[in-house]
């Protein structure tokens, strides 16, 4: 549990993430250690991690954001899903690295404001420019809390898992070393289709032939 000496020291320097309680977690697909942290500014953070991540080889680790939708419900409408089990299931063959699990539902404007755009959607904005509508950037989240809590878990180098460059890039400019990057494929299917493109054509999310080797919806 986290001492108020080190609460006291994260608000003092937003770098820093405080693990604040800790405890087994027993899965499918193994036994992980489950981890939570809160930021500076309060900001809850979650980590899944299974072996040593500290050492000069890169840890795999996936810096993933919540998807209620997706994860909980099961929604076609996205690829979350199929990415935060891979990453796991990859963890578990490897027995090493870690999930960083992120608070930002709806690339950061949150669930009702998720919903919302959801409702636009089906009326035929892209998911860009639904966000747009409702008056949000494309894109809110920021990924120093990732860092933070990579540094805290001992990881210096990573292989990332992920199709997106931002968050290589946020990494890097948080002083986490990207060794290299692993895709995070899901399934493509008639509902997530239009979403998948337009995170590669508008957002240059490395998609290799994901979309060349499926059915048009």
């Amino acid at each position: 549990m986290g001492s108020p000496s080190s609460t006291a020291r994260a608000a003092s320097d937003p770098s820093l993430a405080v693990l604040e309680s800790e405890s087994e977690l027993a899965t499918a697909g193994g036994v992980f250690r489950f981890l939570r942290y809160e930021s500076a500014e309060g900001e809850e953070a979650f980590a899944v991690v299974m072996g040593d991540l500290s050492g000069s080889d890169p840890a795999f680790v996936r810096v993933h954001s919540e998807c209620l939708t997706g994860e909980v419900f099961s929604s076609l409408k996205c690829d979350c899903r199929d990415q935060l089990e891979q990453a796991l299931a990859l963890i578990a063959g490897r027995g090493r690295g870690a999930v960083v699990y992120l608070r930002q539902e709806g690339r950061g404007i949150g669930l009702g404001n998720k919903i919302r755009a959801y409702a636009l959607q089906a009326r035929g904005a892209d998911t860009i420019e639904a966000n747009h509508e409702l008056g949000f950037p494309t894109d809110l989240r920021e990924f120093h809390l990732a860092a933070a809590i990579l540094r805290d878990l001992g990881a210096t180098s990573v292989i990332l898992h992920t199709n997106n460059p931002e968050k290589v890039q946020a990494l890097v400019e948080n002083g986490i070393a990207v060794a290299s990057r692993a895709p995070a494929f899901g399934a493509v299917n008639p509902h997530n289709r239009d979403y998948l493109e337009t995170k590669h054509r508008e957002l240059g999310h490395d998609l290799g032939n994901l979309l060349a080797g499926s059915e048009p919806g």
